[in-house]
């Protein structure tokens, strides 16, 4: 295990590039399903979204760091959750809520905004909670990472596309509604199929190592879920709009962290793991959860 922290993956400035690009197209495939009218459920009714926002990027971002200094991983794979939970919502986490019943249009509003917020708050959590735990904060001085160059790529990965889809979607609804599906069904699946091909030059290192992260990413996705529950149930949300907020603060965007890992950590390997884990498992206990919570109705 010790050797994970001087593990740097084989990822070219190539394959970063590409990367990049395809997270603008998945973030786009989203982006047509939003218009400004789910802007304007901040106004007509901010609570929910308010609730969401912060469990998303101040409730998980401390249970995070919580985790770490409890269970003193090798610093790379603490770092690389603590990044994992700065990150705003992943993009399927709309999918997941509405399949299990909750408020979906919550949800997307809690996207649209997390990703706005993420412009902020991703660089500010990281070097926060990156910066109170000594082994993590020795990584971060290394690599003297600069929070407007994180800004700038955020911005560009994630909110020029948001705005062309919604600016498509207004205006032409009926070119949005024809490309909604095929476009997000083929966008993730470029997605996974790049993400295996890009591991493919790394597979013994992730072979030898995905067990040792294993345990620590699903209990923090259990920790993610958890946490989003309990502050929703805290501040009496119903349970339709809880299970959006749920899902949401425990589906993260964990390409975003890979990108951010390669530009910025080149590759570090405990971080590399921890993200592409991440990037399997929050998609099955999601789906699993959504199962279990599509049995009964949420009243609303």
């Amino acid at each position: 295990m010790t050797g994970i922290d001087e593990i740097t993956l084989n990822f070219s400035p190539g394959s970063l590039t590409l990367l990049n690009a395809i997270l603008a197209i998945v973030m786009f495939s989203i982006a047509i399903d939003l218009s400004p009218r789910d802007f304007d459920r901040l106004r007509r009714a901010p609570k929910p979204v308010l609730v969401g926002l912060a469990s998303q990027f101040l409730v998980l971002p401390a249970l995070t760091f919580l985790l770490v200094w409890l269970t003193e991983p090798r610093p790379s794979i603490a770092l690389g959750l603590i990044l994992v939970a700065a990150c705003p919502g992943g993009n399927i986490s709309n999918f997941i809520t509405h399949r299990a019943g909750g408020n979906a249009a919550l949800s997307v509003s809690m996207t649209a905004f997390a990703t706005i917020g993420a412009i902020v708050m991703t660089p500010f959590n990281i070097a926060l909670w990156g910066g109170l735990y000594p082994p993590t904060r020795a990584i971060l001085q290394q690599t003297q990472i600069d929070p407007v160059q994180i800004a700038i790529i955020v911005g560009l990965m994630l909110i020029l596309p948001l705005v062309l889809g919604v600016t498509l979607n207004q205006k032409r609804p009926a070119l949005t509604a024809r490309l909604r599906g095929p476009l997000q069904i083929l966008s993730m699946a470029i997605f996974v199929a790049f993400i295996v091909l890009a591991l493919a030059a790394n597979w013994s290192f992730f072979l030898g190592y995905a067990g040792a992260v294993a345990g620590l990413v699903i209990a923090h996705n259990a920790l993610a879920l958890g946490g989003g529950w309990v502050v929703a149930t805290m501040t009496r949300l119903s349970p339709f709009d809880r299970r959006a907020v749920t899902i949401e603060t425990g589906i993260q965007n964990s390409g975003l962290g890979l990108v951010l890992i390669f530009a910025f950590f080149n590759g570090l390997g405990g971080m590399a793991v921890v993200a592409a884990f991440w990037g399997i498992w929050h998609a099955i206990s999601g789906l699993a959860l959504a199962q279990l919570m599509a049995r009964t109705k949420a009243a609303r």
